[in-house]
């Protein structure tokens, strides 16, 4: 398993982070084949979601959306809001009424990798971003190749980014 550590300043649009750009550039081999269920603005793949009608016209709750979806993908993004005040702070403009399940419920984060691992084909990569380095685990057929901290400074919380590849 690869580690790194890079810093670099944040940004709430994760994908602009230089050293993250550059391991997506390196990960992300056909990005008409991978899917991105909390897109947001920047997401380098071509199937995307988002709440926020500015960005997906047609946006659904995510966990709805990869319901819906019956492809085998390459891979799949999953760059949530991180944290539970994330979360109610991002859908409290937009999206509140579109949710189906609390994000605040730990079972809600729980069905959206239990959808993505449905989703990926053997083979495959889940690439996670977050506060933490658990990504979607053994439980669920896949062995972590490659973990990106991006420390920001300061009393920051680093980017973690994990990738994945199913068994």
């Amino acid at each position: 398993m690869e580690i790194e550590r890079k810093w670099a300043m944040p940004s709430k649009y994760t994908f602009t982070i230089k050293p993250i750009q550059k391991l997506l550039e390196e990960e992300i081999g056909q990005p008409e084949l991978w899917a991105d269920p909390f897109a947001g603005e920047n997401s380098p793949v071509y199937i995307k979601n988002d709440l926020n009608p500015e960005i997906c016209k047609d946006g659904k709750d995510a966990l709805i959306w990869l319901k819906g979806l019956d492809a085998l993908f390459a891979g799949i993004l999953l760059d949530p809001p991180y944290s539970i005040t994330q979360a109610a702070q991002c859908y409290a403009s937009y999206g509140k009424d579109k949710l189906e399940i609390n994000p605040s419920n730990m079972k809600y984060w729980s069905s959206i990798k239990d959808e993505m691992a449905r989703l990926i084909m053997p083979g495959g990569k889940a690439i996670c971003f977050g506060w933490n380095s658990i990504g979607l685990g053994k439980n669920r057929g896949f062995e972590m190749k490659r973990i990106l901290l991006v420390p920001h400074g300061g009393s920051r919380n680093d980017t973690i980014v994990t990738v994945e590849v199913k068994k």
